[in-house]
């Protein structure tokens, strides 16, 4: 993902608006996806408050899965501006969000099927929540067909998001998981197969 800022959505956004422009994207980016984790920790602590004797792998499935449905629609929208920028850009990021995510639907998944929801309802609330990526992508070809300013803005927005997803949540994640030195080996081949798919 970070190399798909770096190589695509930035310099894509460049070549269509100027600095300024970009830098209110990607702040704009950063400040919606802070906003949606904050929404998303007060309802989750406030959810453990009052569940102290329920199943709270339960509560962090449900609690997990609005964060997921939240920070699925700025990803639509870098997959539906991206298709306006330009067809291999919108593939790029199709994949790279495709990618990123898998872990995510798993982290949702698991919690919910321990606490004890049906295999097949776990498979719907996981759809569900994908469900505002595609939301997202329609308004963001929608938008992105207003003028070119306007797509300069929702991919440097994207780009924000993005940049905000894998430094405050992806790799915080993984070094909480492993303290070793294979989540630096997972980011820089990460980065580099983002590097080749750019080429392709």
């Amino acid at each position: 993902m970070i190399s798909i800022v770096c190589f695509d959505l930035v310099p894509e956004a460049l070549e269509i608006s100027g600095i300024p422009l970009i830098l209110l994207g990607i702040l704009l980016g950063v400040v919606c996806m802070i906003m949606c984790d904050i929404l998303v920790q007060k309802r989750f602590s406030t959810n453990l408050h009052h569940t102290k004797n329920k199943n709270t792998l339960l509560t962090t499935g449900i609690i997990v899965s609005i964060g997921l449905a939240l920070h699925n629609f700025p990803e639509g929208l870098a997959i539906g501006s991206g298709f306006g920028a330009s067809m291999k850009l919108g593939y790029s990021l199709a994949l790279a969000i495709l990618l990123h995510d898998i872990p995510e639907g798993v982290s949702m998944a698991v919690p919910m099927k321990n606490g004890g929801i049906k295999a097949t309802k776990v498979i719907c609330y996981v759809i569900l929540s994908g469900v505002t990526t595609g939301i997202g992508a329609f308004f963001g070809a929608l938008i992105g067909s207003i003028s070119e300013g306007v797509i300069a803005i929702c991919l440097s927005f994207a780009a924000g998001a993005m940049l905000y997803i894998v430094s405050g949540e992806l790799i915080p994640e993984s070094n909480k998981l492993y303290k070793g030195r294979m989540n630096s080996i997972g980011n820089i081949l990460g980065f580099l197969l983002g590097i080749l798919a750019t080429m392709i």
